[in-house]
């Protein structure tokens, strides 16, 4: 048959570069692509051979989630196979990558963090930390829990922002609600939190009732477009990557409109390691765009700080996270394997694959420097040295404890 004589062309060609993958047919043969597999992808129909024709990171994804293949094998194999396989199967000249400029809508907003964050509050505690932090945690050495990074990483950010007892703070993209609990509850400041998730604000709302903050701690289902009022200090933290490449200048000139004078914002988000297409490599972004976060965009660290900086904001400290989010999703990936059973019962079996995919396939996209992630801390641009931060960074480290009422420079 023509499909058999292809296929073992294909496989042919494949065996060159060892791969330690076992292929099984549904007809129920195998054949090893590497002198010790420690993969086994199964074929399940004629129909799934398409996909691995062309073996981009997007079409095996797409075969796996849509249960066209199967995989058995330790996960962070699998993605290695998954990578080596588009590597030296796909043909480089069909995967066109581009950057995608978006036009966002507030529904197409909405709808798109609704699809990607209501699935289920449980869903996101069995595998997220006791806070349910869903953001890069920021590790000492990297053998502490992912419940103390999350927590470290929280007070980075409020240090960085210098937060202080009355300050006011709003937190774009506030999640179940941990950074503005714990501005709150240890920095004393008075903290409001926005989302369009409404699972995600139901809950924020109870935890922060639940702990006595709700004089100080308000969360608000709300677009940062309509935003009304002035605060001290600004902080989103994994949001921006939902705003649109086209929209980038307008979201921080909202920021500065929101922003005192005097005022501090940072800005914790994704970016794209690419310039020249802005996408991930071998079709991983087509994946994640199709399954998880629709109209999702990255923009590359010069054109994050490009945009911000004609925005009338100055950017005054970068730092780069992407080895903290390599060690973050791989708590991730391995807690999600653990609750599998469970999460399977609550999301089901066909959105259990995409999350088990897009967790691990993102753990060696970050591992690898496929993709990045920034906090870039940012005051109004001014033509004066009275900006509201000292001269060096050192404040940021000298104590991992919120700064006092009446210390530093206002």
């Amino acid at each position: 048959m023509f499909w058999q004589q292809r296929f073992n062309k294909f496989v042919d060609k494949l065996r060159v570069h060892d791969i330690p993958l076992r292929l099984r047919l549904w007809t129920g043969t195998a054949f090893d692509l590497g002198a010790s597999p420690r993969v086994t992808l199964s074929i399940l129909s004629a129909g799934g051979l398409k996909h691995f024709f062309m073996p981009t990171l997007d079409n095996l994804g797409h075969a796996y989630v849509e249960g066209e293949i199967d995989i058995e094998g330790r996960l962070a194999d699998v993605i290695e196979v998954a990578e080596r396989l588009a590597v030296y199967g796909a043909d480089a000249s069909s995967i066109r990558s581009s950057v995608r400029r978006v036009l966002h809508t507030k529904q197409m907003d909405a709808e798109a963090i609704s699809y990607h964050y209501d699935v289920s509050n449980e869903f996101y505690s069995l595998w997220l930390d006791r806070n349910m932090v869903y953001s890069c945690a920021y590790f000492g050495d990297g053998t502490e829990s992912l419940d103390v990074a999350q927590e470290r990483k929280i007070d980075h950010i409020l240090n960085k922002l210098r937060l202080r007892p009355g300050d006011t703070l709003l937190d774009i993209g506030c999640g179940w609600g941990a950074l503005i609990m714990r501005a709150a509850e240890k920095y004393g400041a008075k903290a409001l939190g926005i989302t369009l998730s409404q699972n995600q604000y139901d809950l924020a709302r109870e935890r922060i009732v639940r702990a006595g903050l709700a004089d100080r701690c308000e969360v608000r289902l709300e677009d940062y477009r309509d935003v009304a009022g002035k605060f001290d200090r600004i902080s989103s933290v994994g949001m921006f990557e939902h705003v649109g490449l086209k929209h980038l200048r307008e979201y921080f000139a909202r920021i500065g409109e929101l922003l005192n004078d005097d005022g501090i914002v940072l800005n914790h988000g994704i970016t794209t390691t690419n310039p020249a297409t802005g996408d991930l490599p071998f079709g991983g972004g087509d994946f994640i765009e199709r399954y998880v976060f629709p109209h999702g965009e990255l923009p590359h660290i010069g054109f994050l700080l490009e945009e911000m900086s004609a925005a009338g904001l100055e950017p005054t400290d970068v730092e780069s996270l992407r080895r903290h989010y390599a060690l973050t999703l791989e708590h991730w990936s391995e807690r999600f394997e653990a609750a599998g059973s469970r999460l399977k019962e609550i999301a089901g079996e066909k959105k259990w694959r995409i999350w088990r995919t897009y967790l691990a396939g993102c753990a060696h996209g970050f591992a690898h420097n496929w993709i990045s992630v920034h906090q870039v801390l940012a005051v109004k641009a001014r033509a004066d040295r009275h900006i509201p931060l000292p001269l060096t960074r050192d404040y940021m480290y000298i104590k991992e404890q919120p700064i006092s009422a009446g210390s530093g420079n206002r």
